[in-house]
């Protein structure tokens, strides 16, 4: 992966910071330790499931998964599922049931995303046809190419590039 294609370590909205788990977070995640800067209820099973993406002992890839800390605690995930293959990366993100329904998927989503425009890479994500509340976020953020399913029986969505 060039540098040039390289998202921002730093990512933050105005009420969110998505700092990159560490190979140490992702050791604590993996282990089922915790961390006091953690909300109770995290990491949540799919958000372990990500930190599995991080490599022990290297530095935090920056297409990896994001802690998306609100109010000085990490309440969920955000990421990619590593780096561009032809232009295009998949996307996946969570939050503790405690911080649903704020609109803090929809934020942390605009933010990576507008990391993504600026590197000009097409973003794809997949959701539950039953996941009413992730299909509007979703939505929002300007995924508008439905592309099928996968096997798991998700929805495929695609946002071309600078959507939102």
């Amino acid at each position: 992966m060039s540098e040039a294609l390289a998202l921002p370590r730093d990512l933050a909205s105005s009420r969110l910071r998505l700092i990159l788990v560490s190979p140490d977070d992702a050791a604590d995640m993996l282990a089922g330790r915790r961390q006091s800067r953690w909300h109770r209820d995290y990491p949540r099973r799919d958000d372990v499931d990500a930190a599995s993406l991080v490599r022990p002992g290297g530095p935090a890839d920056p297409w990896g998964p994001r802690h998306i800390v609100w109010e000085q605690q990490a309440i969920g995930s955000i990421g990619c599922f590593g780096p561009p293959v032809e232009g295009e990366v998949e996307v996946g993100y969570g939050l503790v049931e405690e911080a649903r329904g704020r609109g803090i998927a929809t934020e942390a989503l605009a933010c990576l995303l507008a990391a993504t425009d600026a590197l000009a890479v097409r973003v794809r994500a997949s959701v539950s046809p039953t996941n009413r509340a992730g299909v509007r976020v979703l939505a929002t953020a300007g995924f508008t190419e439905l592309r099928g399913s996968n096997d798991d029986g998700e929805l495929v969505m695609g946002r071309p590039l600078g959507s939102v």
